[in-house]
């Protein structure tokens, strides 16, 4: 039976002298090359993770072309294989992952236009895509922060042509959203977060072009509280979720080199309210989603400069 540990790959770059690292399913500390992106470069994807696979939604291509892909990672096959496409080419999704089901619940399209569809898929039971109620008008919004708690998806700030505060939920049994929540105390997009312990978090992103570092909590019933905040404060990450972490990857923002571009990997303990720097990624990027599977985190695919550089690079690092 295969398994990550007994899979290698190796990869050559087509009419290139050089050749990439090995691509492997196992690796010691630090980072190793996992296998590229299937169908080439792609960023302002959002990733979530189901069954020991990471699902890589959407995004732009090396040419700057949105797509409707649904890109599947086998953490245990070391394989990529294709999803079935979404409704429209779009990117910066807001995904998550709701009694085994895929949600997307807003999303920007062509050139950044807020959109509110909200589309659902059951890798196990479904063929393709269903769509459900869409975001009420005026709260349309893509690259928000989104999590599940106790039957009702939850998303968080976003852009519709500017930062947004606006938090809303949509009730999966209702298939009806409710816009009432207390907004996130301060505007954001280009975050990351996700539900950890039935706690919403959004860690860092940007307000209105500034970035930030702070990192806010949700309690239903309860309100926002802010948390520890992240040691370095950027944009356009990558984050991946387990039981009582959030490790954050990449990022944009970055004034003090050419690219723009983070490599820094920090960690927050949610149940320390503390962070923790990780050896920094091999190739930095932005504009990805990234995932936990078994204690390693994926980071398929983004960019390795600020603005379109999309990349098939997908690296994995244990935690």
């Amino acid at each position: 039976m295969l398994t990550r540990a007994s899979l290698v790959l190796v990869i050559s770059l087509v009419g290139c002298g050089d050749e990439r690292p090995v691509a492997t399913c196992a690796g010691g500390p630090g980072w190793w090359p996992a296998p590229p992106v299937q169908g080439g470069g792609v960023q302002e994807t959002a990733a979530v993770t189901l069954d020991g696979k990471v699902y890589v939604i959407g995004g732009f291509t090396a040419t700057i072309e949105a797509v409707s892909s649904v890109r599947i990672y086998d953490a245990a096959t070391c394989t990529w294989s294709d999803g079935p496409p979404l409704p429209g080419a779009i990117h910066h999704a807001n995904a998550v992952v709701a009694d085994r089901t895929l949600y997307v619940v807003g999303t920007l399209e062509g050139n950044f236009l807020a959109s509110g569809v909200v589309w659902a898929w059951n890798p196990s039971t479904d063929a393709g895509w269903t769509p459900r109620t869409g975001m009420p008008v005026g709260t349309e919004r893509g690259a928000a922060v989104t999590g599940f708690i106790d039957g009702r998806i939850y998303v968080a700030g976003g852009l519709n042509e500017s930062s947004q505060a606006m938090f809303s939920a949509y009730s999966i049994a209702e298939d009806r959203w409710d816009i009432s929540l207390p907004p996130l105390p301060q505007n954001r997009d280009h975050a990351c977060g996700g539900v950890v312990g039935g706690k919403l978090y959004v860690v860092g992103g940007r307000r209105d072009g500034v970035i930030s570092p702070l990192v806010f909590e949700y309690t239903p019933g309860g309100g926002w509280v802010e948390k520890a905040a992240m040691p370095t404060a950027r944009a356009g990450i990558g984050c991946g979720l387990d039981r009582d972490r959030i490790a954050v990857a990449g990022g944009e923002g970055n004034g003090s080199i050419a690219s723009g571009v983070f490599s820094e990997v920090e960690v927050y303990t949610v149940s320390r309210d503390r962070w923790e720097s990780r050896d920094p990624m091999v190739t930095p990027r932005h504009g990805m989603g990234a995932a936990i599977v078994d204690g390693v985190l994926y980071v398929p695919g983004g960019a390795t400069v600020m603005g379109f550089a999309a990349v098939d690079t997908h690296e994995a690092l244990e935690l």
